[in-house]
This record gives structure tokens, sequence and C-alpha cells, in this order.
């Protein structure tokens, strides 16, 4: 587990920008089960690929986009265990992974963006990927 003082900046990161952090598996579940419309879910993480091009590639796609997700979600991943566990429940079948984004539309999965997606590219380009994503789903 990483230290709280440590991963408040990169909370804020999110939650500054309209996101609403669940750290608990009862706030996920709450939230996630039977949801309508659509939800972007963000596995946080404190490494590099998430703060140079997660992070700010999601910021991105939503100041870029014509449409966006009704609901902007996000975990921790190595700080709030359960609740990362309980969003990871709802990712299935995809192995667990973060950073991660995930998009959900009438509580269903519909696209997943995992580590591997994000490590090596930058921040442009993970947001110009959300913004065709967000242009099918949202």
């Amino acid at each position: 587990m990483y230290p709280e003082q440590l991963v408040a900046p990169m909370r804020t990161d999110l939650t500054s920008a309209g996101f609403t952090e669940f750290k608990t598996a009862d706030e996920v579940d709450s939230n996630l089960k039977n949801q309508k419309g659509t939800t972007l879910l963000v596995i946080n993480s404190v490494c590099g690929c998430a703060a140079g091009a997660a992070r700010p590639g999601v910021k991105w796609a939503l100041q870029h986009s014509g449409k966006r997700p009704d609901n902007l979600t996000t975990v921790f991943a190595g700080v709030d265990k359960d609740a990362v566990a309980k969003a990871r429940e709802y990712t299935l079948p995809y192995p667990p992974s973060s950073p991660a984004i995930a998009l959900f539309k009438d509580g269903e999965l519909v696209h997943f963006v995992e580590r591997h997606h994000i490590e090596g590219r930058n921040a442009q380009m993970i947001g110009q990927h959300l913004v065709e994503v967000f242009d099918e789903f949202c």
C-alpha cells in the first residue's frame, strides 16, 4: 500500500476533473451495478504511464470530445484494495491491469483499455482513442 501523502496529488488529478472516487467495494457495487447510461472507470495508479499518458489522456478526451460518458469514476490500485478488487470483477474477462480505462453502457462493459495499450503511447494518442470510443458508445 502506498502512503496517502504520495497518492493524494494523483487522486486529485482526476477528482478535480469531475471524477467520483470509490474507496470501498460497496461504493463500486452501488454505483456500477445496474448503472444506466455510460460510465467511465479509470483504474488509477502511481506508475509513470498513469501520470504521463492515462490520466492526461482521459482528461484530453473529455475536453476534446463532442460526446462524454454520463458518469466519471475512478479507483486507485495499490491503495484502495477492496474497491479495486470489486471494480476488476466488473472488467472481467480482462486480467487485472493498472492503469486501465473501462467504459460501461447500461452496466455492460463495452470497451477496455489495458495497461499494455497505455504503455509507450502519449496522452494525446490515448485521448484520441477515447474520443473515438466516446463517439461510438456515448
